[in-house]
Order: structure tokens, then sequence, then C-alpha cells
């Protein structure tokens, strides 16, 4: 919400990857359907954050050039941005055609308080201070796997959805 409010923008669609190419082989990844019924139970009390299955739609590989042309066809007018973490910003090069990326939205860093990641100064950036938040996807993988709380971590529509697929071993006892 900090960048939809810092940059005024009408909507954040928060994309969710059909196969994310670059975890592939590197180690498990929880279906498609079921992490964009968890982005989409995070999101649905949320103003102007909608979960996007455009990626899942298309099927295969997901590549964030090809979803921005397909948004674009569907929305000609809008001005896209990509919304990404410092770490993937400053590997924006790693990324399958990083330069239609580059060429076709702005891109926008979400940058942890203190010192700044040091990006490619050839991209035009746009940097947004967000709190710095302690969680990360393999940290809750790993509670939900033995059974540490979840309290204020998640909220509890997701942690409905986690039960309700028997997603991490939850639910399954």
């Amino acid at each position: 919400m900090n960048v939809c409010h810092e940059l005024q923008l009408d909507r954040v669609i928060l994309m969710v990857n059909n196969v994310p190419w670059q975890k592939v082989g590197a180690r498990a990844i929880t279906p498609a359907a079921d992490r964009f019924a968890m982005v989409e139970a995070a999101v649905a009390d949320v103003p102007r954050l909608v979960a996007g299955d455009h990626e899942i739609r298309s099927g295969g590989e997901s590549y964030t050039a090809d979803t921005l042309a397909n948004l674009a066809g569907e929305e000609p007018d809008a001005e896209w941005f990509v919304i990404l973490g410092d770490d993937a910003a400053a590997g924006i090069h790693s990324w399958s055609r990083a330069e239609e990326v580059i060429a076709n939205a702005r891109l926008v860093v979400v940058d942890r308080p203190g010192r700044a990641t040091e990006l490619d100064g050839s991209i035009d950036w746009i940097r947004v201070e967000v709190p710095r938040l302690e969680v990360s996807s393999t940290d809750l993988r790993d509670r939900w796997a033995d059974g540490r709380p979840l309290d204020y971590l998640i909220t509890d529509d997701v942690l409905r959805v986690v039960v309700e697929r028997r997603l991490y071993g939850v639910g399954s006892e």
C-alpha cells in the first residue's frame, strides 16, 4: 500500500506467476492456483489491491515482458509500473527480455529503511521506502511445517486458505 499511496496509483495488481522460471528446479513450488487463492484472500478487503491471474491463465512459464504486453493490449492507455524489491531490482538484467520490461513500464523499487541498494544507474528507477518486515515465504512455510504460531504474520483469511487446501502440512494431521 505504501507504493500505491506514494505514487497515487489507481490499483496495484499482485500478479501470481504460473511457473516462476527462475525458481524451477531450485525448490518445490506451491501450485499456482493455491498461491493465487492465498493472494486473493490477503487482498480481498484492501482497496486498490487486486490479485492477478493473468500469468496463470496464459499458462507455461511466466515472464514479466509477456504479462506487460498482454496488459497493455487489454488497457492500451494505461501507464504500467512494475514494483519489485531491491534484490530483484539489482538482478533485473538476469530477467528474460529485461530490456522489454524496462522499455514498457516504470520500474518501482521498494527500499527498506537504511542504506539503499546500488542499482543500474542507466535505468530511471522510482524508489519508495517501506517499513522493514522480516517475514519471508520460506520462514512462513517453516513455521507451518513445525507448528510455530503465525499470529500477526498472515491474515486469518490466508490461513483459512492454507488449512482448507492442506498446504505446507497444515490441516493434514
